[in-house]
């Protein structure tokens, strides 16, 4: 054990230098060809490499070339730098190494507290059971949706596990054209078809028009099919939109429709006091999927799967009968709440990023974020060479450069080219979306430690990226 305690302190003094440097590093850099083709070309080993080796090999050839994630200047997507407390925790989980589908030990019982913590912070309503940890939300909506789907055959006298779809009347879901792509990779894995996955008109900043919806239920019962699912979003994936949750929570009532709110990285606004109104009716929802992993930021992977109701999860995915079910605690394993057998210990890292902030201050790096992307839309309104593009309702901001003289098709030109431009100056990273037909520009922010001056930066590089780019057309 000598040997790997010495490789463990020089791991942890070598991951040390290497967060404390990033902030006054570049954002991100293309890598460099040779360096691209040494990892690709990497060949097998013959024989074994010291741990010492190893070590220089990180330092020499990995951490030099991030995503770019782990910086304050680092706007693109929804990928958050990943918490200190989460880093240490992932170490120790790994040394662990067990299996948390179930069991008598501490992985399994803390995965169950941090369920339970993750439900309180969002204020969805939690009984024992009533979800589990998962690689992520694109993995926790198909553990949902594959509850809905249980639960609207078996209303109609259908064994969905026992008898597939056949027989069935066409299961019809709800989204918008803003919901996120993983539900129809959920709907099309489930079997149950994209088309069947109806959009629903919504309005400019894509929330779900419930008068609209309503009507789009009506049609299909008339023409014979099986109205099962609406998807809501606590946070949509251009702009950041939250869905008015009770209007389509009274019509899924009424309906008997399941209600699943994807709330992968916006679900955690409802933190922010400035904001929260706009999650009225979000512990209404049968399900949620939301990430840790994101604002929260705990180390990738970690998503969660929270049900309103347990024994639709288990009744979905356990293969125990009932009479060899292990009912002490009345819980039973984790594997029989979803996909996943042998299933990695996630839950130290959560535990861990949230006891370190605890719920004050968790709620605080969230406002933080919504209000600085608050300030970013000022700051974009404010500048006639910049285009606000959508409300700023959580922490996404939409916007576009738009320099005068220039035609509609020549600015969706220039904001399809501007992402990677700025990209490339290395200074801040912001990606590219469509809102429409108009190319935009998409900054996200839920890293708590970035700045009001490093929207300034931001800006000057869309600016000054905007500048080179038009000179050169």
């Amino acid at each position: 054990m000598s040997d790997f305690r010495t490789a463990a302190r020089a791991a942890a003094e070598l991951v040390s230098d290497y967060l404390a440097a990033v902030p006054a590093g570049p954002v991100w850099q293309p890598m460099d060809p040779a360096a691209r083709q040494a990892l690709l070309d990497a060949p097998l080993p013959p024989t074994g490499q010291e741990l010492e080796e190893l070590l220089a090999v990180i330092a020499g050839q990995v951490l030099p070339a991030p995503m770019g994630n782990g910086h304050p200047r680092f706007f693109g997507w929804v990928n958050s730098a990943p918490a200190p407390a989460g880093v240490l925790a992932a170490l120790a989980a790994a040394a662990m190494n067990p299996s948390s589908a179930g069991g008598d030990h501490a992985d399994v019982h803390l995965e169950r507290a941090v369920v339970r913590w993750i439900a309180e912070l969002v204020g969805f309503p939690h009984r024992p059971g009533g979800g589990l940890l998962t690689s992520g939300t694109s993995m926790a909506t198909i553990v949902c949706l594959a509850a809905a789907r249980g639960r609207a055959a078996a209303r109609v006298g259908h064994d969905v596990r026992a008898d597939g779809l056949a027989g069935l009347p066409p299961l019809v879901g709800y989204v918008t054209g803003e919901t996120h792509s993983c539900v129809r990779k959920a709907a099309e894995l489930l079997g149950l078809g994209s088309r069947q996955l109806r959009a629903v008109p919504a309005d400019a900043e894509g929330r779900i028009d419930p008068a609209a919806l309503r009507a789009e239920v009506a049609a299909d019962r008339a023409a014979g099919r099986l109205p099962f699912l609406v998807v809501a979003s606590a946070g949509t994936v251009n702009t950041g939109a939250v869905d008015a949750f009770e209007p389509i929570a009274d019509l899924c009532a009424e309906e008997e429709l399941w209600l699943h709110v994807d709330g992968a990285y916006g679900a955690f606004g409802v933190l922010d006091p400035a904001i929260a109104h706009r999650y009225a009716g979000l512990d209404r929802a049968d399900s949620l999927a939301l990430d840790p992993h994101k604002w929260l930021g705990v180390p990738v992977d970690c998503g969660c799967a929270l049900v309103r109701d347990p024994e639709q999860l288990r009744g979905t995915f356990s293969l125990v009968p009932s009479y060899l079910r292990d009912e002490e605690g009345g819980l039973g394993w984790f594997s029989e709440y979803g996909i996943e057998q042998t299933r990695p210990f996630r839950s130290l890292k959560v535990w861990a990023t949230i006891a370190h902030r605890g719920r004050d201050g968790i709620a605080a790096d969230v406002a933080h974020c919504t209000r600085l992307a608050r300030r970013l839309g000022e700051l974009v309104a404010a500048d006639p060479a910049l285009e606000l593009l959508a409300p700023v309702d959580t922490s996404v901001v939409a916007f576009r450069a738009r320099p005068a003289g220039l035609a509609e098709a020549e600015l969706n030109a220039l904001n399809r080219a501007l992402p990677l431009a700025v990209q490339r100056r290395g200074r801040a990273f912001v990606t590219g979306t469509l809102l429409g037909d108009r190319e935009a520009l998409r900054a996200c922010l839920i890293n708590a430690a970035t700045s009001e001056a490093d929207l300034t930066v931001l800006l000057d590089e869309v600016r000054c990226a905007a500048a080179e780019l038009t000179a050169r057309q």
